[in-house]
This record gives C-alpha cells, structure tokens and sequence, in this order.
C-alpha cells in the first residue's frame, strides 16, 4: 500500500473543496515537503489576536520606557509564570548623526527653556530633565564612552483560549507596567507581530526607543539565571553560566524545600550533601529514611542512627506530650487533634459516631493520668496504647468494641509493643535518623506519622536551626490525614526555626492531592531533577514550566535538574567533592567497590600485626 493509498481523503474527488482537491493532486503526484507535513491545519488572523491551529497568540510591544533602570530589571517578565515569546532588537546607530541629532535637540529645549524664562513661566521638569539626559549622553559619545543603539522589545502570549488570552495578556501587561514600561497590543498587525517574535531575526514592525550602551546592557536577559548569595551552602554547579549555586534556605519567608524526581535521578544524593554541608553552619540534622539510604553518612560524621522496627530497643509512645506552655494554644488538644489522624490511618475511615466515641475515649484516657488541659498536669506520665484501647472497652456504645478491635492486634496481637511503650529515645545528636526499612509497607505511613508527631513534640522544647528530611513523602501522602498533617508542619515549621524537606519519586501521588500541592507553594525552595514521561505534564502545570525546562527535565543526566529558589531558578547540576561523595552515594556497585577496598586496607593491616606480642 501506498502512502497516498494511506492519506487519500474518503470522498471522490468531484465532492472535495477547492483546498482539498489541491492536497489529494499534490498526493497523488508524490510531492510532499516537510512544510506540508508541519503546517497548520488553519491560521486564523484577528484584529488582535492570531490563531495557529488552535493555539491562540497576542503580541505585545513596548512604547514607553523608565528613565532609570538596573541590571536585571526585565527579570519578572523574563521569569513570567507563564510561557512566553520574548524578543530584543539592537540596531547600532552611527555616532555622527547622533551627535547632529543631539545638538539640534539639545539647542531646542533650551530655547524652550530660555523662552519660559522670558515669559515668567514655570520651568517644565520634564523638559530639564531630558535636557540634563541629552548632555551627559552628548558628552559620554563625544567621548567616546558610549555608543548609540535603538531598541525594540516584542512579547508573544500564548493561550488555548480566547479567555485563558485575556486573562494572560493582563497579567502581562500589569507586570510590565510595574516596571513603568509602556506596552501596547499590536493591533491589526498581530501577523507581523507574531513573526517578529519568531526564531527568525527579523524585524517585521519595527517599533524602537533610543539607548546608550550602558541602557543596552541592562536588558541582558540571562543575568536573571544567577542564583547565589553571600551565606548559605552549596547546591551545585550553575549550568547557564558555570556560577555556584550558594543558598540560605533559611533566608526566605520559610526554610521548607520540596524535591521531585524519578528514581535514580539523584535526590537522596543531594539531600545528603546538602545536609553535610549544613552541618558545617550548626544546623541539626534529623531524617526520616525508608530505604537505608543515610546509614553510611550517619556513621561517618558520628549521628544516631535508630531502626524503628519490633526487635528494636527504641520506642516511641504516641501519646506524649511536649510540656511546654504557649500563651494561647491549648497543648492536649492539639495532641488528641493529632491522635485522632494517627488513628484514622491505623484504623481507617470512621463515621462521624465513631470519631465522636474516639474523641470521648481519648479525653478519658489522659484523664485517667491525670492529665487535664491545665498545662501544670501535662508534665505526668502520658498513657499508653493500652490505656486507650481499655477505655474503648468501658465505654457502653457498641461502636466502641468495634473500635477497641481494630487496635487489639497493636495492644495484644502481632504488632504488639510497637506502638505501646513509653518513649525511650531523646532527639539530642545533631544528626539523627530514623529507619524504617525494617517494616512491612502497611505499617510505613503509620510509622513515619508517630515519628513525625514525635519530632514535632521534642522539636516544640528546645527551639534551635533544624532541617527536617522526610524521604518519600507519597507514603504519608496516600492519607487525607497524614497528608493534613505534612502540611500543617509545613505551614508552622518556621515558628519553631525549622526547614522541612519533603522528598518524594512518587510525583502524581503527591501532587493529586490539595495538601500535596499547598506543600508545594509553602516551601521556598523547590527542586525538580530528572522526570518520567508519565509525570512530566503534571509538574509543569504545577511548576509552570516552558517546554524547553520540560526537555531539559526529561533529558537531564543523574544530578542535573532545575533549582527554584523565591522568583527565580536555574539549571542546576549537583557536584561533590571526593570525600563528600565517598560518604553519599548510594550507587551499589560503588558501594560494592567501597567494601572491597576496607577489606582489603583491613586484611593488609592484620598482615602487618603481629600474632603474638612479646610479653612484658
């Protein structure tokens, strides 16, 4: 079969519109170019707008500029949240007829001047002050200092709707008015407008104001890529302009970071070597870690390292409080509010009854502790599991047993002792982890719930710079009520000086939830390294990435990715020194190489000891 025999339309050739009649002949004698195959279906050109297939454009052009500007000033435009189609053209003027220019202007506004003078009028400002403009420019061209460019500035939005273009353009044309420009629609000329802004390099419309050399200079579009400051630690290597990427995470309104990548796309190395190197600066390190992947570095640099399983000697009660007293917040029930997640992901879904019993038995298991909102009481010995699970058991309603059921087997049953013994552990090393890997997936989110409640509790009692490290976070995420409470850390972590870094492969699990995306918008610092294809599209509804970022997202190497700090982000790749990366990479065979060489330095030294010393 041919290939026309595959595109011929369906209807015979004496029925087909004019247009198609021409596409059939140009099958049918196999002459087909790439721009018949790339073409459009349809342009649409309006007054002001175009319509390209179904893809709507306005363009926008600037008439009127500041009269002072800095570097980066085009920053906001350029790191718009939006995708835009933004383009610059420099024409170099030759100096001669400037300066003729200059000086006939120059000689008409002061004759302006000169005339108001006479008349007893008031001085125009705006007349000196670019009197005062055109001399110092007259003066710095003479020179030879300066030189003399005109310059146009075009802005191309995109849109799937008519609507969704409005809306846009506005957004556009207020950010750029907050930078006193002066843009304009490039009404009934949208289609050379549209192809100014086009990869071409030409100039359709040519609409340009007058700069000098060091004006020009501002417009530079690329300086918005530096990402550095003067304190902080070291992400990694710049990929624009080979700079440092130096950050302060706890510089900005909140020390949260939020890091999204397929596996094996390097996050966990960056983490650990962010942490590393925070270290350095006094920052207490706590982690939570499924996969034993910080096991090493925890050894390496002298942290604690708590397995949190059933055979383990460390225990945490669920039920503890923090005994720190707050002008306005009321502790316990903060506590049961928490209480009442943890047991909704143990138990799973109640009704409101049923959550209503809960709340009456836990209100009566602290009370059987002597433990009331007076904060003077808090400070006795919490309940346990154990205690909860017998105040069920009193209670008269026949929900209550079902509910007492459902924690039997963590009171009397298999998970026994897991959840039911004092806390036996203190948050005091300035690098702990807790390691989950040990348990079975079901009891991982409730697991990774405790500590963090527990963190949360000891964290309220000594107030100093921590970063809080969860690594998949998705598994808390699966749970309305565990994903509540990542946010609510989230939100708050900054009144306790505390950064949390929520970690995650799992992108659509996170991000199709309301809290997932809320986490997002209240961390500072967000990081997104290599993407799958499945994921890709909702991280840049999200993160509002242009298609070239969507690329480099899923073209990206191991370590290399886009680093979001505030407004602006770069292209990031993460770098290591030797050590740093002996003590955080995770790679097995790496590992595998690692083991074999302390083998190997160890077996030389039992060589060289001797067997069997002289004595005395």
């Amino acid at each position: 079969m041919s290939l026309f025999d595959l595109l011929k339309p369906k209807k015979t050739q004496t029925q087909l519109p004019e247009r198609e009649k021409k596409w059939a002949q140009t099958l049918a004698n196999g002459i087909v170019s790439v721009k018949d195959i790339v073409a459009p279906p349809a342009i649409e050109v309006d007054f002001d707008y175009l319509k390209v297939g179904s893809t709507f454009f306005r363009t926008l052009f600037v008439v009127g500029y500041p009269r002072f500007v800095q570097a980066n000033w085009l920053a906001p435009i350029i790191n718009f949240e939006h995708t835009l189609e933004i383009a610059m053209y420099c024409y170099p003027v030759e100096a001669k007829g400037v300066l003729d220019d200059l000086k006939r202007k120059v000689t008409e506004m002061e004759a302006t001047i000169a005339t108001d003078i006479q008349h007893g009028k008031v001085l125009d400002p705006a007349v000196q002050a670019a009197l005062e403009d055109a001399q110092i420019l007259q003066e710095e061209l003479v020179k030879g200092a300066e030189r003399f460019f005109q310059f146009g500035l075009y802005v191309t939005v995109p849109a799937d709707s008519l609507e969704e273009l409005a809306s846009i353009s506005k957004q556009v044309e207020s950010t750029l008015g907050a930078l006193l420009l002066v843009p304009k629609h490039a009404t009934l000329q949208q289609e050379e407008a549209f192809k100014t802004t086009l990869p071409q390099g030409t100039d359709h419309i040519y609409i340009t104001r007058n700069m000098d050399t060091t004006s020009l200079a501002t417009t530079f579009p690329f300086i918005s890529s530096t990402l550095s400051s003067n304190t902080g630690v070291m992400y990694g290597v710049n990929e624009h302009n080979g700079s440092l990427v130096i950050f302060d995470r706890f510089s900005q309104e909140n020390a949260n970071a939020v890091i999204f990548a397929k596996s094996g796309a390097g996050k966990s190395y960056l983490v650990k070597l962010e942490a590393l190197r925070s270290l350095m600066f006094g920052t207490e390190i706590i982690v939570i870690d499924p996969e034993e992947e910080y096991k090493n570095l925890c050894e390496a640099i002298g942290g604690e390292y708590i397995s949190f399983n059933f055979s383990s000697a460390a225990k945490i009660n669920p039920f503890d409080l923090s005994g720190v007293y707050e002008e306005g917040e009321n502790e316990l029930g903060l506590k049961i509010l928490s209480l009442h997640g943890l047991l909704r992901v143990i138990m799973g879904q109640l009704t409101p009854t049923e959550d209503a019993i809960l709340d009456r038995a836990l209100v009566a298991t602290y009370k059987s502790k002597g433990i009331t909102p007076d904060p003077a009481t808090q400070k006795n010995e919490p309940p346990l599991m154990e205690d909860l699970y017998k105040a069920l058991l009193g209670m008269e309603e026949p929900q209550a047993k079902g509910l007492a059921d459902r924690l039997e087997k963590f009171v009397k049953g298999s998970l026994i002792g897991i959840f039911n013994q004092q806390s036996n552990i203190d948050i005091k090393n300035t690098f702990t982890v807790f390691s989950i890997k040990d348990l079975e997936d079901e009891l991982r989110p409730i697991a990774m719930y405790l500590i963090l409640d527990y963190i949360w509790t000891r964290i309220k009692n000594d107030i100093r710079k921590r970063i809080l490290i969860v690594d998949e976070a998705w598994y808390l995420m699966q749970y309305p009520d565990s994903a509540t409470f990542m946010y609510s850390i989230a939100k708050r972590a900054r009144k306790y000086y505390l950064g949390l870094t929520t970690i995650t492969q799992d992108v659509q699990d996170f991000l199709a939830t309301d809290y997932g995306k809320a986490i997002v918008t209240n961390s500072s610092i967000q990081i997104l390294l290599k993407q799958s294809p499945a994921a890709i599209d909702q991280v840049s509804e999200v993160f509002y990435l242009s298609e070239g970022e969507k690329h480099l997202l899923l073209s990206a190497d191991v370590g290399e990715g886009i680093f979001f700090a505030g407004p602006n982000h770069v292209a990031i790749r993460v770098v290591a020194s030797e050590d740093e990366h002996y003590l955080v990479t995770t790679n097995p065979e790496e590992l595998l190489e690692m083991q074999k060489k302390s083998a190997a330095i160890l077996k030389e030294f039992e060589d060289q000891t001797p067997q069997n010393p002289p004595s005395g």
